[in-house]
Order: structure tokens, then sequence, then C-alpha cells
């Protein structure tokens, strides 16, 4: 009934927002499902969904002494939808206005009965609006949670602070319980109650834990790379940080059908003989596996030694899999298979190596661009061949959206000559800049530009900015620019200027 009010590209974005698990899995497949609308047709809006959305409908009232009402069409959808319809969203709202996005937020705040979790989603998104900016995300009752979970982790960070602290509380608790055998029935309340020292603190530890499962990607991809550099060689079992068991502790800690399953697929990559059905169907270990463990099973592989004609076979397998890998799957498969591949490239990519790497770019962007993107721009020694195939990437298989990330990616590098090339690529196909983001990028060219006086390839990308980007060009960037420009010593200069001098402001 709901469906038949949408037309027929909105029915179908409609049933996948409905279709799987709340949250990340459902708005995927929702943004895949409007990926291939937009590579059909380019000019295909997701303004009918919201409108539709938006539109009034009668609705029976619970009691039928009550009268009827009249409620947005999206207030009739169950939770699911609503958070998944959220989380795409945000995902997409650089295509949409701001205005159609506070209008659907508006509407589902009508909402009888309010989910917890549309709730904050909706606050977030209107955060992201810079709406409600001067109002926290969290509750009053939130707020006093955090407090005691601060309380709970009070020198935390110090040298054997929270250890300390528990084996402390678990020796007085061993102590007690000697002393007094009769109160061998409560003596696990005792233990625990260290970690409660109010009614919910106990809760607000777990609920830390679910947090802190929910760190950004990005970030947990840099604190992974922070601590590979900071290993020496050389460290003993025994010197190994308490909770970070050795590798082969690990690997006997696999459950017994993954690790008939590596012992499979490592048979299957030396073959030489085509792959069947029940070749890729091996790869589904993948889906039982938690990130600890894919990194393990990647290791025992040699994924990073695997020869480059195998590439594709094991890339196809792995899209094949149904449901899709999870992010952190996705993320640590291609970090583990194709990075240090890619950091090793002397010359231009092969085919088969260009061949993997854009099937999975196409099908995961989001890890492709924190697992692999991101590591190649922040790596001191990226040359042309790294740069030509980060552009063919970029260009063949992100949309504006994930175009728009990398660029954000680059305010936090030094740049080099590969990474403007990368940059001036990314202008080039007009990645749209919100007003914010072309400040921070122009403070970058001001900011980089005394190391590029001579470069041709900067001056280049200058000469983009101030004639794709003219309209984004405010007094006090033309200032900025100005200045920049003055130390140009390039053929360019006078062109540059010129450029810079045609913007006027009204």
């Amino acid at each position: 009934m709901l469906l038949s009010r949408f037309d027929g590209r909105s029915r179908l974005l409609v049933r996948s927002l409905m279709s799987g698990a709340s949250g990340a899995s459902g708005a995927h497949r929702a943004l895949a499902v409007f990926h291939r609308q937009q590579r059909a047709n380019p000019e295909v809006s997701l303004r009918s969904l919201i409108d539709t959305l938006c539109e009034d409908e009668i609705t029976r009232p619970e009691a039928e002494a009550e009268p009827l009402t009249v409620k947005p069409l999206v207030c009739l959808f169950p939770a699911i939808f609503k958070q998944n319809l959220l989380s795409f969203i945000h995902l997409v709202h650089s295509v949409l206005p701001g205005t159609s996005i506070l209008h659907l937020l508006k509407c589902l705040s009508q909402d009888s009965h309010p989910n917890p979790w549309v709730t904050a989603l909706s606050r977030q998104l209107e955060r992201n609006l810079r709406t409600h900016h001067e109002e926290p995300l969290y509750t009053p009752s939130c707020s006093q949670r955090i407090k005691a979970l601060s309380q709970c982790l009070a020198g935390f960070g110090e040298t054997g602070g929270w250890t300390k602290s528990v084996s402390s509380h678990t020796a007085q608790s061993e102590a007690q319980s000697a002393s007094d055998v009769s109160e061998v029935g409560t003596q696990r309340k005792r233990k625990s109650s260290f970690f409660t020292p109010d009614s919910d603190c106990e809760e607000t530890v777990q609920q830390s834990k679910r947090i802190k499962m929910d760190v950004c990607e990005s970030e947990c991809v840099d604190a992974e790379e922070q601590s590979a550099t900071k290993e020496t060689p050389g460290i003993s079992e025994s010197d190994a940080p308490a909770g970070t068991p050795a590798t082969d502790s690990v690997c006997d800690a696999l459950p017994e059908h993954i690790k008939v399953s590596v012992l499979q697929i490592k048979e299957l990559l030396e073959s030489h003989t085509e792959w069947e059905q029940s070749s890729s169907d091996l790869f589904r270990v993948l889906d039982d596996c938690d990130p600890s463990q894919v990194e393990v099973l990647c290791d025992m592989l040699s994924l990073p030694d695997l020869p480059e004609q195998t590439l594709p076979k094991l890339c196809s397998s792995v899209l094949a899999l149904s449901p899709d890998l999870s992010y952190s799957t996705a993320a640590t498969l291609i970090k583990s298979l194709l990075l240090q591949k890619v950091l090793s490239l002397s010359e231009p990519a092969s085919r088969c190596f260009v061949t993997a790497m854009t099937a999975l770019c196409s099908h995961y962007p989001r890890p492709m661009c924190h697992a692999l993107i991101g590591p190649v721009l922040k790596d001191k020694n990226i040359g042309n061949p790294q740069a030509e195939l980060l552009n063919r990437l970029i260009e063949g298989c992100l949309d504006s959206h994930y175009r728009l990330l990398v660029v954000q990616m680059t305010f936090t590098i030094a740049w080099s000559e590969a990474v403007l090339s990368i940059i001036h690529s990314l202008l080039d196909s007009k990645v749209i800049l919100s007003e914010e983001l072309f400040t921070q990028f122009t403070e970058q060219l001001v900011t980089q530009g005394p190391h590029f006086t001579k470069s041709v390839k900067f001056a280049k990308m200058m000469l983009t900015v101030l004639t794709k980007y003219r309209n984004h060009v405010t007094a006090a960037h033309k200032h900025s620019l100005s200045s920049c420009l003055m130390l140009n010593e390039t053929f360019l200069k006078k062109s540059l200027q010129a450029a810079l001098k045609r913007i006027t402001h009204t």
C-alpha cells in the first residue's frame, strides 16, 4: 500500500531501505541502487522520494473512538526504514538541498511513537546542516552517565591506573572471601561492585564499549598504521603488552572450520587450475571472521605476496559473496591484499592489477578510500605510478561523495608533485566544494604554495581553481591567492594573475 505512492525509481530505493538489517547495511544497499540509477541516468534526483515521504496521509487512530489523523507518509513506515533512510541521507546529503532534508526531519518529528535511534540520527543530520550547533547531542540523562563513566575511568591513562585499580580490588575481594566463607554466594557481586559506583555504572561501562566499536573507521585505520610503525624487531612474546597475544597464539585460537578453510584457500591460490563455483564459496569464511581473525587469515594466506595474475580471480570470488562484506572486513582485506603492492610500484600497474583494484573500488569505495587511497596519499615515497593508479580509481570508480572525501584527505598531508596531480584531477572533475571546504582548500594553497614556486603542476592546479571555481572565490580568498601568486616563478604566472584579475565581486 505504501509503495504504490512512489514512482518506479523511488520504489526501488524504498524496497532497499526496508530490506535487511538497520544501519549501514540497509543504507549501503540503497546507496548501491542509487549509484546504478545515476549511471543509467546522470540527471536522476532524490527530490521525488523526499517529497513523497513528506506528503500527508490519513491514518487510522489506535482506538476506534478517536478521530482520523493526518500525518506525513514517512511516519507510517517502520523504525528500521527510518533508520536506514537517515543513514542513507547522511551518505548522499551533498546532492540534496538542505531545505528538503530539514522538511523531512520536521515530518519525522511528528511521529507519535519516536524511536531513540531515529531521533539521534535526526539530530545528527541537523547538526551537519548547522541548524542546532548550540544544542548538545546528548540528553541530561546521558550527561550524567558520561560523568559516571569518567569517574569509573579515572586514572585510565596513567601507568597501571586502571589495571592497578582492578587488581587491587580483586585482591581485596579474594581476601574478604577467604576470611568469610559464608559470603561466597555474594562474592561475584562484590567483585563487580568496583564497576558500579552507582546503580547505572555497569550499564554505562557496557555503553562505552559499544561506543568504542562505533569510532570512525578512518581513525581506526590510522591508529593501526601508527601502531604498526611503532613495532620494533626482536620483541619477545613476554614483552608484548597484556591483552595482545602473539600472532601464532591467535592462529591457534581460530575456530577449526576457519583453519580448514584457510588451508583450502591456500591450496586454491597456489594451484593453476580454473576456479569453479565451489572454489568461490570457500571465501564465505570471511563472513564468519571478526576483524582480528580476518587480519590473521590474510597473514596466513600471505596475500601481500600473491601473484598479480591471481588477483582478478580472487577479487571476482570476493565480489560474488552475498551479502557484502562488512566495512572492517573489506578494509582489512583491501589493505592486506593491495596496499603493499601499490606502495612498491616502480612502473605503471599491470592490467591484472588495475582490473582487480577497479573491481574492488567500485564495489567497496569507502573501505578503499580509508584502507588504501588515504595511506598511499600519506606515504612520503608516493610517485608517478601511484598517482596514475589512484587517478584511474578516482575517475572511474568513485562518485562525487567519495571524491570529496579524498579532497579532504589532502588537507592533512604534505603535498608532493604526485599528490598535486591527484588534486588537479579531482578539481578537473568539478568536485562540489562547500564554502567551508573551499576556504580550507585555499588555506592549503597558501600554506603549501611556497614549496612549489617553480612547479608547473602546482601552477596548472591553481589555474583550474581560478577558472572552474571562480564563483567560489570571495574577496578574502582573492587577497590570499594574490599573495600566493606573487611567489610563482613559472611561465604560467601571467595567466594566473590575469585569471585572478577577471574574478570580480558584486
